[in-house]
């Protein structure tokens, strides 16, 4: 079951992406008492987060944080290495890389797809969330194929 606005997220170990390499933590610790924009991508490279989700958030950054967020957060199902490098390439030091290599949390909030016809295998879906203090606030899950309600410009309108 998905999870819903005004759920607390779960307790699940992400990796954070950090110029000093991986640096594990645990998402009650992450969230805790600051409000985060959250959005999330099937991968890291893929084309449609490269070339729109992820330079979305980036452009938005400086808006989103007027608008009272703390924190703009991307996960997706890789690795903190490759998560780390997508930053690099595409990305802006306003916006922290949680890497759920696993795809522990996309289990954990009940909103996982099947990427195997892409060689994919089991990736999170393409969403995006305002959580405050560990408790969902919005949500914002995507029809499959589809962005335009996990966008940078759809959340500022939820602010």
């Amino acid at each position: 079951m998905a999870i819903s606005v005004g759920d607390k997220l779960p307790e699940v170990t992400l990796v954070k992406a950090t110029e000093n390499g991986p640096e594990q933590v645990s998402s009650s610790e992450y969230f805790a008492g600051k409000k985060v924009a959250l959005f999330s991508v099937p991968g890291a490279f893929t084309p449609t987060c490269s070339a729109r989700h992820l330079p979305g958030y980036v452009e938005k950054a400086a808006e989103l944080k007027a608008k009272g967020v703390d924190e703009i957060a991307a996960t997706a199902v890789n690795d903190a290495f490759v998560m780390g490098a997508w930053n690099k390439a595409a990305g802006s030091e306003d916006i922290t890389m949680l890497a759920d290599g696993n795809g522990d949390f996309a289990e954990a909030v009940g909103l996982t797809m099947d990427g195997s016809g892409f060689g994919m295998g089991k990736r999170g879906q393409r969403y995006s969330m305002i959580v405050e203090d560990g408790v969902v606030k919005e949500l914002n899950v995507e029809a499959p194929g589809d962005f335009s309600v996990s966008s940078a410009e759809h959340m500022l309108g939820q602010l």
